[in-house]
């Protein structure tokens, strides 16, 4: 009989066994860990990235207006003298074609990432870090900077999208359909049905990818959500996955009174351009009968919730055409909203004073057709947009009265433009010449706001009583007893020099040599009570959603008030 200890010991082998089936385990259990970490990270790096319309204005207001990069407007080129800029001959099979529309990726790990659509129907995607041709050799050379291309409609494409983190892309076309494509495997994944017209233009929801809006030319605009399944067509047999709008809005742009032009023909309501708002619940929509930009609440299509404008002007040479917009867009903190109007000017408004009208205008370029587009970029600093008469300007939001920046190297009217919103400072646009030029600003004038030269300091008001009452109590007696020694024969000062009190001593000028405006800043704070930049008078604050809504509803209450008088 053995022990029952010794029967209890395994052998060596199999403590071997043992030992490597742990340790497999362990690895697989780090390999669980580390996906899960991965998925953890990208599911809080997409949430940040889907802020809401009120987080974003939260943090502009406590925060400021933080850009990235600074850049000089007067330095773009597309020259191929550095990495990222240069031109791009958009042709197929030795054949050129007009390109419609384009698009940066919107993600920052993917922003370098080009999709142009032409007149042909084909989506090409160009990688923009590497060095781009010269107009010289454009045609031999772009296909280096090309990564593929597709034939995604039988029809012109008028409209790209990026939606779920770059992974897929949205088509708007001719044929009134829009097509959802798997960018890597250039596989279809589904097709959009409903509008009886042409597809003019899309726009994703801000923070939720499975919702779209689209334009058409029949003068609607539908809402789609890919979540429901209930929307798909008994298509099964033709391996096809339809989509049915979730809400339409029919006739959204007409005329009270259609009138007929010369050729028996009605009014044009075509819709040309559609916003997703920033604050997740609102729809922007603008049409080619008027000037006209109609605000929708998602939750009631009955009818829009308030018209924007431009203020009426006084008409020359009896001119009464009524002029439509071609392009809508927005910043990224959805403040602004910029309207390319035909009457070859751009209106900018505030989406917190509406009422007012547009806030700024802008003019300079030529927009004598609905292909002609603008763009004001990601921090609403600068305005982009394309000309008829084959130049590209960008305006200074801050400084309309000023003269547009002017971009000359195109040889036909330039239509679709579009910001880079990773890497400041780059452009694109694309012209009726059959090229797409990428623009850059020299790596020299590219400078940080977050630098310490530039960065703006929260300067305060000192506090002057305890700096002297510290410095008297420290060097009080030293200095007096200088002054006595050296008696100077003469001696001037201010009135905020004297001493208030017998036994306070005069604090010195230790300071070192700064601008007059910072002394007078000093000084006044001085004189009063202590003033401070993030305490500015009310005369000088920005106005928020708050206030926006406070200021509405005491113009409501007297109304109401005569109401129960009458």
């Amino acid at each position: 009989m053995f022990p029952l200890f010794f029967l209890s010991q395994p052998h060596s082998s199999q403590r071997r066994l043992n030992q490597k089936s742990l340790s497999h385990i362990n690895s697989k259990r780090e390999k669980r860990n580390q996906i899960k970490k991965k998925k953890y990270l990208h599911l809080m790096a997409r949430r940040l990235r889907s802020s809401s319309f009120f987080g974003d204005l939260s943090t502009r207001e406590i925060h400021g207006l933080k850009v990235s990069k600074a850049f000089n407007i007067c330095d773009f080129s597309c020259d191929p003298g550095g990495c990222g800029n240069g031109v791009l001959s958009v042709e197929h099979h030795g054949s050129f074609t007009l390109p419609l529309s384009l698009s940066f990726c919107k993600t920052i790990d993917k922003s370098h990432l080009l999709a142009v659509s032409d007149e042909d129907g084909f989506v090409s995607i160009y990688d923009t870090h590497r060095n781009l041709p010269s107009f010289t050799s454009c045609r031999e050379k772009t296909d280096q900077a090309r990564i593929t291309e597709w034939v995604a409609h039988n029809n012109a494409i008028f409209d790209l999208c990026w939606i779920k983190d770059g992974t897929q892309i949205l088509t708007a076309s001719g044929d009134q359909t829009v097509n959802v494509w798997n960018v890597e495997t250039k596989k279809h994944l589904g097709t959009l049905v409903g509008h009886n017209g042409s597809v003019k233009s899309l726009c994703h929801h801000p923070s939720n990818p499975e919702l779209l809006v689209s334009g058409s030319r029949d003068g609607s605009f539908a809402i789609w959500d890919f979540r429901c399944n209930s929307n798909l067509k008994s298509s099964i047999s033709l391996n096809t996955n339809q989509h049915t709008p979730a809400a339409f809005v029919g006739q959204a742009h007409n005329t009270v009174l259609p009138k007929r032009t010369q050729r028996g023909k009605i009014a044009p309501v075509s819709i040309t351009s559609v916003l997703f708002l920033m604050d997740d619940i609102s729809i922007a929509s603008a049409g080619a009968a008027d000037s006209v930009v109609k605000l929708w609440d998602t939750r009631k299509l009955k009818s829009p919730f308030f018209e924007a404008k431009p203020q009426g002007e006084p008409q020359r040479d009896k001119e009464t055409r009524k002029h439509g917009i071609s392009c809508l867009s927005q910043d990224k903190s959805g403040t602004y909203i910029v309207a390319s109007c035909m009457d070859n000017r751009i209106y900018l408004y505030n989406t917190l004073q509406l009422n007012n009208g547009p806030a700024k205008v802008f003019s300079g370029s030529k927009i004598e057709s609905f292909f002609v587009k603008s763009a004001i970029n990601p921090e609403g600093t600068h305005i982009l947009g394309g000309s008829s008469d084959g130049n590209a300007y960008i305006w200074r939001v801050d400084k309309p009265d000023q003269a547009a920046h002017t971009l000359k190297g195109h040889e036909g009217e330039v239509t679709a433009v579009n910001w880079c919103t990773s890497d400041v400072g780059k452009i694109a646009t694309c012209s009726d010449d059959f090229t797409v030029r990428v623009w850059n600003v020299t790596k020299r004038n590219k400078t940080s706001l977050l630098s310490p030269i530039t960065v703006r300091k929260r300067i305060t008001a000192p506090n002057i009583q305890a700096r002297r009452l510290a410095f008297t109590s420290i060097v009080g007696p030293a200095i007096g007893a200088m002054e006595e020694a050296n008696d100077p024969p003469c001696t001037t000062r201010e009135p905020h020099d004297v001493p208030s009190s017998p036994g306070e001593s005069i604090l010195p000028d230790l300071r070192t040599p700064e601008s007059a405006r910072k002394r007078s800043f000093l000084c006044a704070s001085e004189e009063g009570s202590p003033l401070s930049v993030l305490s500015p008078p009310p005369s000088l604050k920005r106005k928020t959603i708050r206030d926006y809504f406070a200021s509405a509803s005491k113009t409501e209450a007297p109304l109401s008030s005569q109401r129960s008088l009458c």
